[in-house]
């Protein structure tokens, strides 16, 4: 039986395979003591097999398992891929990570194990299938998954990773200072979607979002360009007259919900929320509804921190309750 990925079953059961081969407690002290020195590399083998390789990507036996893992762990992350040859999975799994692990810097090194040529190390971990992926850090197993994940979610569960081990395993930090600043590659789709808007062809751009939120409902990046173009829309489309419009006659919806959008257009974040929300105060039902949608979408344009959102946000709950 298998479990689901940094559950706590899987967590202690690989803990508790992994201290039948290693004496943990002395590891444990050799890294708590390693967090006050400098980075430095592993110690070589104690039984006279090659020193470890200082590439990203390591091929692992049972002779070189306790300096390519478990001394090297003491300094930085190493991520332990159990496969063979003879599995569909790790040939979609292995090429992902060997690429994430290069693009990693030194930050954490994948050890590599096949499971047919070094099976002890298999029934070291206790894999139940294959690929298992065991993340050991300070000669202990932190986490684990099987099967071949989706690369963002491997790329979360290694930042994750990271993040928590960055202050107790000095490797990690000294790769990433010695990389520098790492730019995010760009994402194809929302270069579209920009080039788009900036030309002015607000529904291409318009379009280019919506696709990528039919992809992942939940990119909030996606979701907050969108309101972004659909505003533009609505403002360029704007009556310039809609403002005298909505002032001489309060009753016309389609005037003070134009005149809110031209003042964000010019500024006046505050003069459209407060049009708005008197404009609630005065309607009912279907036309209270409009206006209070109408409202939420403009706040969706700003900062959900900034206080001209949140003061707003207030006065629209007085006004509907």
């Amino acid at each position: 039986m298998t479990h689901p990925r940094g559950s706590a079953a899987n967590s202690a059961a690989l803990s508790a395979a992994l201290s039948g081969a290693v004496d943990l407690s002395a590891l444990k002290a050799r890294a708590e003591a390693g967090r006050n020195q400098p980075p430095s590399p592993p110690p070589p083998p104690s039984d006279g097999s090659a020193p470890p390789s200082s590439g990203a990507v390591l091929d692992v036996s049972e002779a070189t398992f306790q300096a390519d893992v478990v001394e090297r762990s003491l300094n930085q992350l190493v991520v332990v891929d159990l496969w063979a040859e003879w599995c569909g999975p790790c040939k979609q799994l292995s090429p992902v990570l060997e690429r994430l692990a290069g693009e990693a810097g030194g930050a954490w090194v994948l050890a590599k194990v096949d499971v047919d040529a070094n099976p002890r190390i298999a029934q070291l971990f206790g894999a139940q299938s294959i690929p298992t992926i065991v993340a050991i850090a300070g000669g202990q197993p932190v986490d684990a998954f099987s099967g071949a994940l989706p690369e963002p979610e491997i790329r979360k569960w290694l930042g994750s990773l990271l993040d928590a081990l960055r202050d107790k395993l000095p490797g990690i930090r000294a790769a990433e200072e010695a990389r520098g600043p790492v730019e995010e590659p760009e994402d194809p789709r929302f270069t579209e979607a920009e080039d788009a808007f900036e030309q002015g062809d607000y529904a291409a751009a318009q379009a280019a979002y919506e696709r990528i939120l039919d992809a992942e409902p939940a990119n909030e990046l996606a979701k907050n360009a969108l309101a972004q173009v659909k505003f533009a829309v609505r403002a360029e489309a704007a009556d310039p007259s809609a403002r005298a419009k909505a002032e001489a006659n309060p009753g016309d919806l389609d005037a003070q919900l134009a005149a809110a959008d031209l003042e964000i257009a010019e500024q006046d974040v505050e003069g459209a929320f407060t049009r708005l929300v008197d404009a609630v105060r005065r309607t009912t039902g279907d036309d209270r509804n409009r206006v209070r949608e109408h409202l939420v979408a403009l706040f969706d344009l700003f900062d959900p921190a900034d206080e001209r959102v949140a003061k707003a946000r207030r006065n629209l709950a007085s006004a509907l309750f």
